[in-house]
């Protein structure tokens, strides 16, 4: 059996590499979304484009409208007078945020009375709306703590007590992710993505490109068993994809950052395991298609729901209760799980057991279903 597995493995490595184009999909293309993906997927939001309508004009109201725009969160786009002109710059989408300071801030600052101030949000995008207006609730809260605080020392020492007011101070510590990079949390996600649109849809279009030709029906003229064609035909992908892993990680640290922590057995394993169920997904559309073209759009269709229901870029509780079962079904949010565990946190076999248990499961199902429909369409 080892023999002739090993001529299948040759034959595949030669077909392989003899197109070009093929070596550049499998090999190239990889890494270069790698790049791509991770500088265009950025889930930072800064420098909002923010309209000030200051309708109370005093030194006051300057001030504070400066000091909301003084960091990187609020990029002031300009001043307005009339709140109807500066609700145009929503309307053509010039500007994402409008605070109003009132009529009268200055004076009810003095007389300690509330103070109202209307932030208008454009909430077309839901993802910068929220943190626009968050923003804008922690600084506005901030500056009120400020001035009641100075206020309450101040009276202090005018009657002539000076005690000193209690004070909390809060240290926070982030881990695995101090500076809070969105390239560090997506960079996994997307060699997860790279490597299941890689090895599912070119296993898929191969498979029915040689039914397509006609050698397939040559080689099974050969003693050649159902399963030794089958694992000759995958395992050459799978060594290509343990390649594919390594170079988009090396990449993703040097050019984005992203730490590897984790065991080198560890990754290894769970990228076998993966590679499993989404070459056994490639084989499984292959005998459901009677074309490449079939084989494109079948490899499409499994590939769309898989990144959705992964976590990639939206968490899994956020979803509804009635889809999340099927989430349990997708191999790629337990290579996600995996890879960021391993990558950022420096997980072992015992912290990622469930998922490569699970990875284990969904890849032996596959294959297993996957090798008897191919035995059946030979048969």
């Amino acid at each position: 059996m080892l023999f002739p597995l090993l001529a299948v493995m040759l034959k595949e490595f030669r077909q392989t590499f003899r197109d070009r184009r093929m070596v550049a999909m499998l090999l190239v293309a990889p890494v270069i979304q790698l790049i791509l993906l991770g500088f265009a997927v950025d889930l930072e939001v800064d420098h909002i484009p923010t309209v000030i309508v200051d309708l109370d004009r005093t030194r006051e109201s300057r001030e504070l409208g400066a000091a909301l725009v003084a960091d990187t969160t609020f990029s002031l786009v300009g001043y307005e007078p009339d709140p109807e002109q500066a609700y145009r710059y929503l309307e053509r989408g010039t500007a994402a945020t409008v605070v109003v300071l009132p009529v009268g801030l200055a004076r009810d600052l003095v007389r300690h009375s509330p103070v109202t101030i209307q932030v208008l949000v454009d909430g077309t995008d839901p993802n910068r709306a929220q943190v626009a207006s968050n923003a804008a609730a922690q600084f506005f809260a901030a500056r009120a703590m400020t001035t009641s605080v100075d206020r309450m020392a101040q009276a202090l020492a005018a009657q002539g007590r000076t005690r000193t007011l209690p004070q909390i101070r809060l240290l926070p510590r982030i881990l695995y992710n101090p500076r809070l990079k969105s390239a560090v949390y997506m960079v996994p996600g997307v060699a997860a993505l790279v490597l299941l649109a890689v090895t599912t849809i070119v296993t898929a279009m191969g498979i029915s490109r040689e039914r397509e030709d006609g050698t397939l029906e040559q080689i099974l003229v050969t003693p050649l068993r159902p399963l030794v064609l089958l694992l000759g035909k995958c395992l050459p992908f799978a060594l290509i994809g343990l390649v594919d892993v390594w170079a988009t990680l090396t990449v993703g640290s040097y050019l984005f950052g992203v730490p590897i922590r984790g065991s080198f057995w560890v990754i290894t394993l769970a990228t076998l395991l993966y590679l499993f169920t989404t070459l056994g997904a490639g084989i499984f559309i292959s005998t459901v298609s009677q074309s490449q073209q079939q084989a494109i759009l079948g490899g499409i269709f499994f590939f769309m729901p898989a990144i959705l229901l992964s976590g990639f870029m939206t968490p899994i509780e956020n979803m509804p209760h009635w889809l999340l079962p099927l989430t349990y079904l997708d191999p790629v949010r337990y290579y996600v799980e995996v890879l960021r565990g391993y990558l950022l946190k420096g997980s072992g076999f015992a912290d990622l057991g469930q998922q490569l248990g699970a990875l284990a499961a969904i890849g032996v199902g596959l294959i297993t279903v996957s090798a008897l429909r191919f035995r059946k369409r030979l048969g």
